[in-house]
């Protein structure tokens, strides 16, 4: 957080960000349906326990907008700007 309390707009190397999860999510499921690629539901499985595993705010219904890259929550804002 910035002195006024805002988080940085600048995103580091090391970031983990909610909505490149949920993209990834989507591009896993999209391409087992057009495709049946067992390897794409595989990847969305793995990729959709570590975005609810990690991101999920257990004490409010939503989630946390970036981890650090061993998961944990960086910040405590919500989804994005």
């Amino acid at each position: 957080m910035d002195r006024k309390g805002y988080p940085p707009q600048q995103l580091e190397w090391d970031q983990k960000l909610w909505w490149v999860h949920t993209e990834a999510l989507v591009c896993m499921i999209k391409g087992y349906h057009l495709t049946g690629s067992t390897e794409c539901l595989e990847w969305f499985k793995k990729i959709h326990n570590y975005t609810w595993e990690h991101f999920k705010d257990t004490e409010h219904p939503e989630w946390f907008s970036y981890l650090n890259r061993r998961g944990e929550v960086l910040l405590q804002s919500k989804g994005g700007k």
